[in-house]
């Protein structure tokens, strides 16, 4: 009789999403004050945060390291900035939002009136009060960000500015965690290590991929696992730069980004459309009720990298409310109040559950194909007819495992939950009645 494999990956090896979604939440406290941008010590910074909960390695790529059509730029950092009215009062801080400054300002220190300053100051297009996120990261200028009304108090006058920054050759960084499983084949799930206070995009990814990992790293795996932490775009063309030669071994993918927020999650699939990843998390999205699935479109975030023609791997895109299109997205909105630990919790239970459906997915070959097989002198069948579930899917196995079905694709086409269904594969296969290929 053959042996049933231990279920890698159930809930057993992982919190509940209530004490999940906590342990992410506080995590995500202590990365939002920093100011990250694509290099510097913000970033490095992160990185000694996130060394308790995984084994991280870091890799540091050189200024002017030429990662296949880009060049990776100087390293930037920040000690302080301000703009002062002239009688000692900063009317924008650094020190009070890391928004204030526009990321990769030159260092500047000069005196200017305001209609002069003006033209280095930006503003929220359709919220008075909120600050602004803008960067630029491949264009030297320098630059403030403030709330409109902040700005319409400003009288006319001449005003100090300084920006104390480096902008010089140093590397960017990015760091990731490996878990062996029984296989050299790779999940990778990957983030953005970009952003600096932005609580949903991108706190909550890096946080809940952390966790995430701590939990990993005590679990039963088939599949090897790599977390990766890296500034956007530049960091995922780095990183595929550097491993090109062993792309082969990624056989699933996702990024992970704005899981924090109380919208309903939403996927959107790879280039390929039809990959076992993209069946696996839209089977489980069904069975969990109100999301939305989405084609691939070359727009987005650090998947547009791993679905590129030249690369082309199965990496989708997990997120709850997709960046850009939650209220307070690239703003100081986009703070401590709009991420909730019940969201993050449900965020880990998808990815886990995501997990364990490719953990267990196999195809199987029916032994006894002519025919339904006797269940009930194998005791698989109750001995009042009538019909449950778990019988439905004792049939179902057994009527699509001809070797061109995966357990995903009987779940999906029987309506049962994939649970369910590997339950009856497990049950089955012990009665030497499948086989797996």
């Amino acid at each position: 009789m053959a042996e049933t494999r231990p279920a890698a990956l159930t809930s057993a090896d992982a919190p509940t999403p209530g004490t999940a979604g906590d342990e992410i939440y506080e995590l995500l406290r202590e990365l939002f004050p920093i100011c990250r941008s694509i290099s510097g010590d913000g970033v490095r910074q992160t990185f000694e945060l996130l060394a308790p909960y995984l084994p991280l390695m870091l890799s540091e790529v050189p200024t002017g390291t030429q990662v296949f059509d880009w060049t990776v730029p100087r390293e930037w950092n920040i000690r302080d900035a301000w703009i002062d009215d002239g009688d000692g009062n900063r009317v924008v801080d650094f020190r009070a939002s890391n928004l204030h400054v526009l990321g990769y300002s030159t260092p500047v220190r000069t005196k200017l009136p305001l209609a002069e300053l003006r033209e280095h100051l930006f503003t929220h297009p359709t919220e008075p009060d909120w600050i602004p996120f803008r960067t630029s990261y491949y264009n030297e200028n320098w630059g403030f960000c403030l709330a409109t009304r902040q700005l319409d108090a400003l009288p006319d006058g001449e005003y100090e500015v300084c920006i104390d920054s480096t902008l010089e050759d140093g590397s960017i960084s990015y760091a990731e965690a490996v878990f062996p499983g029984e296989l050299d084949d790779e999940i990778l799930v990957t983030t953005y290590s970009c952003h600096p206070s932005l609580a949903n995009d991108n706190c909550s990814g890096i946080a809940l991929l952390a966790v995430l990992g701590k939990y990993l790293a005590d679990s039963s795996l088939r599949y090897t696992y790599r977390l990766l932490f890296s500034p956007g775009s530049i960091g995922p063309i780095s990183w595929l730069a550097a491993n090109e030669g062993r792309l082969d071994r990624v056989k699933h993918g996702l990024v992970a980004s704005c899981v924090g927020d109380p919208g309903r999650p939403t996927y959107k699939q790879s280039r390929r459309g039809d990959a076992e990843i993209d069946r696996a998390v839209a089977s489980v999205l069904r069975q969990r009720g109100d999301h939305e699935v989405r084609p691939f479109v070359p727009l987005g975030g650090d998947e547009r990298q791993f679905n590129s023609p030249g690369i082309d791997l199965p990496v989708g895109a997990l997120s709850r409310t997709p960046a850009n299109e939650f209220r307070g997205y690239h703003s100081s909105a986009d703070n401590l109040d709009l991420v909730r630990p019940d969201a993050l919790g449900d965020s880990f239970d998808l990815y886990w559950t995501v997990f364990g459906v490719l953990e267990r997915n196999r195809r199987f070959e029916n032994l006894n194909p002519k025919g339904e097989p006797q269940l009930g002198k194998r005791g698989l069948y109750r001995a009042i007819a009538g019909g449950t579930s778990e019988e439905e899917a004792l049939l179902w196995v057994l009527n699509l495992s001809d070797g061109g079905h995966d357990l995903i694709d009987i779940s999906d086409r029987s309506g049962l939950p994939f649970e369910t269904i590997h339950e009856a594969s497990d049950a089955l296969e012990a009665a030497t009645l499948l086989q797996p290929l």
